[in-house]
Protein backbone atom coordinates (compact mmCIF):
# COMPACT_ATOMS: atom_id res chain seq x y z
CA UNK A 1 0.00 0.00 0.00
CA UNK A 2 1.39 3.35 -0.93
CA UNK A 3 0.63 6.36 1.11
CA UNK A 4 0.70 10.07 -0.23
CA UNK A 5 1.34 11.53 2.92
CA UNK A 6 -0.04 15.45 2.93
CA UNK A 7 1.29 18.39 4.53
CA UNK A 8 1.52 22.10 4.09
CA UNK A 9 4.85 22.28 5.80
CA UNK A 10 8.20 20.16 5.79
CA UNK A 11 7.14 16.98 7.37
CA UNK A 12 10.77 15.56 7.30
CA UNK A 13 11.73 18.56 9.88
CA UNK A 14 10.65 17.30 13.12
CA UNK A 15 10.57 20.82 14.80
CA UNK A 16 7.08 21.11 12.62
CA UNK A 17 3.64 20.75 14.87
CA UNK A 18 5.66 19.91 17.68
CA UNK A 19 7.07 16.73 15.97
CA UNK A 20 3.63 15.36 15.32
CA UNK A 21 3.36 15.66 11.67
CA UNK A 22 6.83 14.23 11.72
CA UNK A 23 6.16 11.27 13.82
CA UNK A 24 3.20 10.10 11.96
CA UNK A 25 4.55 8.96 8.42
CA UNK A 26 7.13 7.08 10.64
CA UNK A 27 4.89 5.30 12.64
CA UNK A 28 2.98 4.30 8.85
CA UNK A 29 6.48 3.23 7.37
CA UNK A 30 7.49 0.61 10.28
CA UNK A 31 4.17 -0.75 9.86
CA UNK A 32 5.55 -1.75 6.02
CA UNK A 33 3.52 0.92 4.38
CA UNK A 34 5.49 2.77 1.44
CA UNK A 35 5.02 6.61 2.12
CA UNK A 36 5.24 9.26 -0.55
CA UNK A 37 6.10 13.17 0.69
CA UNK A 38 3.72 15.80 -0.71
CA UNK A 39 4.49 19.11 1.57
CA UNK A 40 6.08 22.49 1.98
CA UNK A 41 2.78 23.91 -0.23
CA UNK A 42 3.50 27.07 -1.72
CA UNK A 43 1.33 29.88 -0.14
CA UNK A 44 -0.14 31.88 -3.18
CA UNK A 45 -2.14 35.40 -2.94
CA UNK A 46 -0.29 36.75 -0.37
CA UNK A 47 -1.41 39.99 -1.73
CA UNK A 48 -5.16 40.09 -1.30
CA UNK A 49 -4.15 37.79 2.03
CA UNK A 50 -2.25 40.60 3.02
CA UNK A 51 -4.75 43.52 2.15
CA UNK A 52 -7.78 41.77 4.10
CA UNK A 53 -5.87 40.63 7.16
CA UNK A 54 -4.79 44.37 7.52
CA UNK A 55 -8.33 46.10 6.86
CA UNK A 56 -9.96 43.65 9.49
CA UNK A 57 -7.17 44.38 11.75
CA UNK A 58 -7.74 48.19 11.18
CA UNK A 59 -9.41 50.32 14.34
CA UNK A 60 -12.40 50.52 12.11
CA UNK A 61 -13.05 46.81 12.68
CA UNK A 62 -10.35 45.57 14.77
CA UNK A 63 -10.80 41.86 13.90
CA UNK A 64 -8.31 38.85 12.99
CA UNK A 65 -8.61 37.18 9.51
CA UNK A 66 -6.91 33.47 8.78
CA UNK A 67 -5.08 33.14 5.54
CA UNK A 68 -5.00 29.76 5.62
CA UNK A 69 -9.17 29.56 5.77
CA UNK A 70 -9.10 31.63 2.67
CA UNK A 71 -10.89 30.07 0.01
CA UNK A 72 -8.51 31.12 -3.12
CA UNK A 73 -5.24 29.69 -0.92
CA UNK A 74 -7.26 26.36 -0.06
CA UNK A 75 -7.92 25.77 -3.46
CA UNK A 76 -4.57 26.75 -4.62
CA UNK A 77 -3.58 24.04 -2.12
CA UNK A 78 -5.35 21.03 -3.26
CA UNK A 79 -4.39 21.99 -6.55
CA UNK A 80 -0.85 21.90 -5.92
CA UNK A 81 -1.84 18.25 -4.57
CA UNK A 82 -3.70 17.21 -7.38
CA UNK A 83 -0.50 18.05 -9.68
CA UNK A 84 1.86 15.80 -7.53
CA UNK A 85 -0.74 12.96 -6.96
CA UNK A 86 -0.45 12.63 -10.62
CA UNK A 87 2.91 11.50 -10.65
CA UNK A 88 2.70 9.01 -7.83
CA UNK A 89 0.55 5.64 -8.02
CA UNK A 90 -0.76 6.20 -4.50
CA UNK A 91 -3.43 4.26 -3.02
CA UNK A 92 -4.55 6.57 -0.59
CA UNK A 93 -4.16 10.32 0.33
CA UNK A 94 -3.33 10.50 4.14
CA UNK A 95 -2.96 14.36 5.41
CA UNK A 96 -2.12 15.90 8.52
CA UNK A 97 -5.25 18.44 9.26
CA UNK A 98 -7.41 19.31 6.71
CA UNK A 99 -6.48 22.58 5.58
CA UNK A 100 -4.93 21.10 2.57
CA UNK A 101 -7.23 18.37 1.64
CA UNK A 102 -9.92 20.21 2.57
CA UNK A 103 -11.00 21.53 -1.36
CA UNK A 104 -8.97 18.46 -2.91
CA UNK A 105 -10.63 16.00 -6.01
CA UNK A 106 -8.98 12.83 -6.47
CA UNK A 107 -9.85 9.37 -7.15
CA UNK A 108 -7.73 8.11 -3.90
CA UNK A 109 -9.62 7.87 -0.69
CA UNK A 110 -9.00 10.54 1.49
CA UNK A 111 -7.93 10.36 5.15
CA UNK A 112 -6.68 12.72 7.61
CA UNK A 113 -5.64 13.23 11.27
CA UNK A 114 -6.24 15.81 13.50
CA UNK A 115 -6.48 16.99 16.86
CA UNK A 116 -9.17 19.52 16.68
CA UNK A 117 -12.12 21.21 14.23
CA UNK A 118 -12.10 24.56 13.95
CA UNK A 119 -15.90 24.54 15.65
CA UNK A 120 -13.89 22.85 18.36
CA UNK A 121 -10.83 25.52 18.79
CA UNK A 122 -12.88 28.75 17.88
CA UNK A 123 -12.80 31.03 21.27
CA UNK A 124 -11.54 28.23 23.10
CA UNK A 125 -7.40 28.87 22.62
CA UNK A 126 -6.25 32.29 23.54
CA UNK A 127 -5.48 34.38 20.68
CA UNK A 128 -7.64 31.41 18.41
CA UNK A 129 -10.98 34.27 18.46
CA UNK A 130 -12.49 37.76 17.61
CA UNK A 131 -12.17 36.15 13.85
CA UNK A 132 -13.94 38.35 11.54
CA UNK A 133 -17.26 37.60 10.07
CA UNK A 134 -15.28 36.16 6.87
CA UNK A 135 -13.09 33.91 8.41
CA UNK A 136 -15.92 32.30 10.74
CA UNK A 137 -17.58 31.47 7.36
CA UNK A 138 -14.49 30.48 5.45
CA UNK A 139 -13.39 28.32 8.51
CA UNK A 140 -16.70 26.00 9.10
CA UNK A 141 -16.96 25.89 4.93
CA UNK A 142 -13.52 24.34 4.71
CA UNK A 143 -14.06 22.04 8.07
CA UNK A 144 -17.59 20.83 6.43
CA UNK A 145 -15.63 20.22 3.23
CA UNK A 146 -13.16 18.31 3.84
CA UNK A 147 -15.45 15.97 6.21
CA UNK A 148 -17.76 15.68 3.54
CA UNK A 149 -15.18 14.58 0.79
CA UNK A 150 -12.74 12.06 3.10
CA UNK A 151 -13.42 8.51 3.53
CA UNK A 152 -11.94 8.79 7.00
CA UNK A 153 -11.51 11.14 9.72
CA UNK A 154 -9.03 10.56 12.73
CA UNK A 155 -9.39 12.43 15.98
CA UNK A 156 -6.74 12.19 18.46
CA UNK A 157 -9.63 12.65 21.48
CA UNK A 158 -12.96 11.66 21.93
CA UNK A 159 -13.66 15.71 22.32
CA UNK A 160 -12.74 16.20 19.06
CA UNK A 161 -14.54 13.29 17.38
CA UNK A 162 -17.51 14.62 19.01
CA UNK A 163 -17.27 18.52 17.60
CA UNK A 164 -16.64 17.30 14.06
CA UNK A 165 -19.84 15.09 14.30
CA UNK A 166 -21.76 17.58 16.37
CA UNK A 167 -21.27 20.34 14.85
CA UNK A 168 -20.96 19.40 11.15
CA UNK A 169 -23.46 16.53 11.31
CA UNK A 170 -20.76 13.72 10.04
CA UNK A 171 -21.55 10.38 9.70
CA UNK A 172 -20.04 8.83 12.80
CA UNK A 173 -18.50 5.40 10.75
CA UNK A 174 -16.17 7.31 9.30
CA UNK A 175 -14.72 9.05 12.71
CA UNK A 176 -12.48 7.08 14.60
CA UNK A 177 -10.39 8.34 17.47
CA UNK A 178 -6.82 7.37 17.95
CA UNK A 179 -4.82 8.73 19.86
CA UNK A 180 -1.09 10.46 19.49
CA UNK A 181 2.13 8.85 20.65
CA UNK A 182 5.24 10.16 22.18
CA UNK A 183 7.13 12.48 20.29
CA UNK A 184 10.50 11.66 21.13
CA UNK A 185 13.05 8.07 21.18
CA UNK A 186 12.03 5.49 23.47
CA UNK A 187 14.19 2.45 24.42
CA UNK A 188 12.73 2.06 27.56
CA UNK A 189 11.89 -1.34 29.35
CA UNK A 190 10.08 -1.79 32.59
CA UNK A 191 13.32 -2.94 34.25
CA UNK A 192 14.48 0.73 33.25
CA UNK A 193 11.53 2.37 34.85
CA UNK A 194 11.92 0.69 38.01
CA UNK A 195 15.40 1.34 38.08
CA UNK A 196 14.49 5.17 37.33
CA UNK A 197 11.51 4.85 40.61
CA UNK A 198 14.94 3.97 42.77
CA UNK A 199 16.47 7.04 41.88
CA UNK A 200 14.04 9.78 42.65
CA UNK A 201 14.36 11.27 45.60
CA UNK A 202 12.24 10.20 48.54
CA UNK A 203 12.64 13.51 50.26
CA UNK A 204 11.36 16.19 47.57
CA UNK A 205 8.52 15.58 45.81
CA UNK A 206 9.21 16.81 42.57
CA UNK A 207 6.74 18.61 39.87
CA UNK A 208 7.34 19.44 36.48
CA UNK A 209 5.59 21.90 34.35
CA UNK A 210 6.30 21.70 30.56
CA UNK A 211 4.62 24.49 28.54
CA UNK A 212 4.97 26.98 26.87
CA UNK A 213 2.27 29.26 27.85
CA UNK A 214 1.84 29.51 31.39
CA UNK A 215 -1.81 30.70 31.82
CA UNK A 216 -3.28 28.58 29.35
CA UNK A 217 -1.04 25.33 30.48
CA UNK A 218 -2.20 26.51 34.57
CA UNK A 219 1.15 27.24 35.51
CA UNK A 220 -0.21 29.77 38.30
CA UNK A 221 -2.58 26.56 39.33
CA UNK A 222 0.67 24.60 39.71
CA UNK A 223 2.82 26.90 41.36
CA UNK A 224 -0.33 26.97 44.13
CA UNK A 225 0.06 23.33 44.83
CA UNK A 226 3.56 23.76 44.87
CA UNK A 227 3.01 26.47 47.40
CA UNK A 228 0.85 24.74 49.94
CA UNK A 229 2.61 21.70 49.77
CA UNK A 230 5.27 22.90 51.25
CA UNK A 231 2.88 24.72 53.72
CA UNK A 232 2.03 21.53 54.74
CA UNK A 233 5.17 19.49 55.52
CA UNK A 234 5.68 18.43 51.96
CA UNK A 235 9.07 19.10 50.56
CA UNK A 236 8.48 20.21 46.91
CA UNK A 237 10.18 21.33 44.04
CA UNK A 238 8.60 22.71 40.94
CA UNK A 239 10.59 22.70 37.62
CA UNK A 240 9.10 25.42 35.33
CA UNK A 241 10.31 24.72 31.26
CA UNK A 242 9.35 25.77 28.03
CA UNK A 243 7.77 29.52 29.58
CA UNK A 244 8.66 32.03 32.21
CA UNK A 245 6.65 31.86 35.70
CA UNK A 246 4.21 34.70 35.98
CA UNK A 247 4.38 36.14 39.23
CA UNK A 248 4.14 39.02 41.53
CA UNK A 249 7.83 39.74 42.91
CA UNK A 250 10.28 37.37 42.82
CA UNK A 251 10.56 33.38 42.49
CA UNK A 252 10.00 31.48 45.51
CA UNK A 253 12.83 29.46 46.23
CA UNK A 254 11.30 25.58 45.63
CA UNK A 255 10.75 27.06 42.21
CA UNK A 256 13.20 26.14 39.04
CA UNK A 257 12.13 28.55 35.75
CA UNK A 258 14.60 27.31 33.02
CA UNK A 259 13.43 29.10 30.24
CA UNK A 260 12.66 27.03 27.01
CA UNK A 261 14.47 23.84 26.02
CA UNK A 262 14.30 22.46 22.57
CA UNK A 263 14.18 18.73 22.12
CA UNK A 264 15.24 18.69 18.97
CA UNK A 265 18.72 19.20 19.89
CA UNK A 266 21.09 16.71 21.40
CA UNK A 267 21.73 18.36 24.56
CA UNK A 268 18.23 20.35 24.74
CA UNK A 269 16.88 16.50 24.56
CA UNK A 270 19.40 14.97 27.35
CA UNK A 271 18.41 17.69 29.41
CA UNK A 272 14.68 16.92 29.14
CA UNK A 273 15.05 13.48 29.34
CA UNK A 274 16.88 14.24 32.73
CA UNK A 275 14.08 16.54 34.19
CA UNK A 276 11.63 13.29 32.91
CA UNK A 277 13.48 10.75 34.87
CA UNK A 278 14.03 12.60 37.92
CA UNK A 279 10.81 14.36 38.33
CA UNK A 280 7.47 12.31 40.57
CA UNK A 281 4.72 14.12 38.51
CA UNK A 282 3.96 15.97 35.57
CA UNK A 283 1.72 18.83 36.36
CA UNK A 284 -0.04 20.70 33.78
CA UNK A 285 -3.91 21.84 35.00
CA UNK A 286 -4.50 23.27 30.99
CA UNK A 287 -7.54 25.48 30.59
CA UNK A 288 -7.33 24.50 27.02
CA UNK A 289 -6.11 21.61 25.27
CA UNK A 290 -6.78 19.68 22.10
CA UNK A 291 -4.81 16.40 23.31
CA UNK A 292 -1.32 17.12 25.14
CA UNK A 293 1.78 14.71 23.40
CA UNK A 294 3.80 15.62 26.38
CA UNK A 295 1.34 13.37 28.98
CA UNK A 296 2.57 10.68 26.49
CA UNK A 297 6.18 11.57 26.76
CA UNK A 298 5.99 11.66 30.60
CA UNK A 299 4.37 8.29 30.57
CA UNK A 300 7.15 6.98 28.78
CA UNK A 301 9.38 7.70 31.91
CA UNK A 302 7.03 6.10 34.20
CA UNK A 303 5.78 9.75 35.14
CA UNK A 304 2.22 10.03 36.15
CA UNK A 305 0.37 13.23 34.97
CA UNK A 306 -1.69 15.75 36.52
CA UNK A 307 -4.14 17.89 34.51
CA UNK A 308 -7.75 18.53 34.31
CA UNK A 309 -10.85 17.21 32.40
CA UNK A 310 -10.35 19.72 29.27
CA UNK A 311 -10.68 19.59 25.94
CA UNK A 312 -8.94 16.24 24.57
CA UNK A 313 -6.73 15.70 27.40
CA UNK A 314 -9.26 12.84 28.56
CA UNK A 315 -8.24 10.49 25.90
CA UNK A 316 -4.67 10.94 27.21
CA UNK A 317 -5.16 10.77 30.96
CA UNK A 318 -7.00 7.98 32.43
CA UNK A 319 -7.53 8.20 36.07
CA UNK A 320 -5.96 5.75 38.16
CA UNK A 321 -3.53 4.41 35.52
CA UNK A 322 -1.37 7.15 34.19
CA UNK A 323 -2.34 10.07 36.63
CA UNK A 324 -5.34 12.18 37.58
CA UNK A 325 -7.46 14.38 36.03
CA UNK A 326 -9.50 17.27 38.11
CA UNK A 327 -12.67 19.45 37.10
CA UNK A 328 -12.11 22.47 36.25
CA UNK A 329 -13.61 23.81 39.60
CA UNK A 330 -11.73 21.89 41.84
CA UNK A 331 -9.61 23.43 44.63
CA UNK A 332 -6.02 23.43 44.99
CA UNK A 333 -6.34 21.61 48.24
CA UNK A 334 -7.93 19.03 45.86
CA UNK A 335 -4.37 18.63 43.98
CA UNK A 336 -2.72 18.64 46.73
CA UNK A 337 -4.27 15.98 49.11
CA UNK A 338 -4.22 13.79 45.87
CA UNK A 339 -0.48 14.32 46.08
CA UNK A 340 0.25 14.10 49.52
CA UNK A 341 -1.51 10.95 49.60
CA UNK A 342 0.71 8.76 47.32
CA UNK A 343 3.58 10.64 48.62
CA UNK A 344 2.60 9.06 52.22
CA UNK A 345 2.04 5.54 50.26
CA UNK A 346 4.94 5.68 48.66
CA UNK A 347 4.87 1.98 47.41
CA UNK A 348 1.25 3.13 45.70
CA UNK A 349 3.23 6.00 43.84
CA UNK A 350 5.35 3.24 42.26
CA UNK A 351 2.06 1.44 41.27
CA UNK A 352 1.00 4.23 39.49
CA UNK A 353 3.81 5.25 37.68
CA UNK A 354 4.66 1.48 36.55
CA UNK A 355 0.96 1.81 35.19
CA UNK A 356 1.86 5.04 33.51
CA UNK A 357 4.63 3.27 31.86
CA UNK A 358 2.14 0.78 30.89
CA UNK A 359 -0.29 3.25 29.27
CA UNK A 360 2.83 4.06 27.44
CA UNK A 361 3.60 0.86 25.96
CA UNK A 362 0.19 -0.39 25.26
CA UNK A 363 -1.36 2.69 23.24
CA UNK A 364 0.29 6.20 24.00
CA UNK A 365 3.04 4.78 21.50
CA UNK A 366 3.88 5.41 17.71
CA UNK A 367 4.25 1.59 17.11
CA UNK A 368 0.87 0.92 18.46
CA UNK A 369 -0.81 3.81 17.27
CA UNK A 370 0.59 2.65 13.80
CA UNK A 371 -0.84 -0.87 13.68
CA UNK A 372 -4.15 0.55 14.45
CA UNK A 373 -3.87 3.33 11.60
CA UNK A 374 -2.69 0.61 9.25
CA UNK A 375 -5.60 -1.76 10.25
CA UNK A 376 -7.88 1.32 9.14
CA UNK A 377 -6.16 2.16 6.23
CA UNK A 378 -6.67 -1.55 4.77
CA UNK A 379 -10.18 -1.63 5.21
CA UNK A 380 -10.56 1.46 3.08
CA UNK A 381 -8.63 -0.78 -0.13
Amino acid sequence: MKIAYVTTYDATDVKQWSGTGYYIPLALKNQSLSVEYIGSLRERYLLLSNVKERIYRSRFFKKRYLRDREPLVLKDYAHQVSKKLSSIDADIVFAQGTIPIAYLECNQPIVFWTDTTFAGVMDYYPGFGNFCKETIKNGHAMEQSALDRCTLALYSSEWAAKTAIEYYKINPSKVKVVPFGANIEVDRNIDDIKALLELRPSNKCKLLFLGVDWFRKGGDIALEVTKQLNSTGISAELTVVGCEPVVDGSLPSYVKALGFISKTTKEGRQQLDKLLAESHFLILPSRAECFGVVFCESNSFGVPCISRIEGGIPSAIKDGLNGKLFSSYADVSEYCKYISDLWSNYSQYKSLALSAFHEYESRLNWSVIGKTVKELLIELI
